[in-house]
């Protein structure tokens, strides 16, 4: 005779438990692929950030490089057109244009009008990538 809601301890070979009382292979298996698709995209979401963090450090570091350079023009008191380039020891390089502008504005004005673009570029993962600033200068004419 089988019984099917039997006591554990008194159950025959015969008897068929009326839970169960573990996971299928099956289960088992699909539970590990959910949770290797789950720990696929959490690594794929950490490298697409880290790869951000690294980009944008450099565009910060060469934002900074650019500033700077930027000051040491604009407090240039002979400051003339002439276009010049350098090369950092960190591997940036910087490219400085200046250029008069508005000349027919300032024809009867005591200043001319300098247009300075300065241009850092760098290399990231075999790509070049660039920073531009531009601005501005009024300095007095030279008679």
């Amino acid at each position: 005779m089988t019984r099917i809601n039997g006591d554990p301890e008194t159950r025959g070979p015969g008897d068929v438990p009326s839970k169960e009382m573990g996971f299928t292979l099956l289960e088992v298996l699909v539970a590990i692929a959910v949770l290797g698709i789950a720990v696929t995209l959490v690594l794929q979401l950490f490298s697409t950030d880290m790869r951000a963090i690294v980009a944008s450090e450099d565009y910060v570091s060469a934002a900074a490089k650019a500033q700077a350079k930027m000051r040491e023009v604009l407090d240039d008191d002979a400051l003339t057109e002439k276009s010049s380039s350098e090369a950092t020891d960190d591997g940036y390089r910087m490219d400085v244009s200046v250029t008069s502008v508005a000349k027919e504005r300032t024809e009867n004005l005591p200043v001319d009008l300098l247009d300075i673009s300065l241009t850092v570029r760098w290399m990231n993962n075999a790509k070049e990538r660039s920073l531009t600033l531009r601005t501005l200068k009024a300095v007095p004419k030279k008679v």
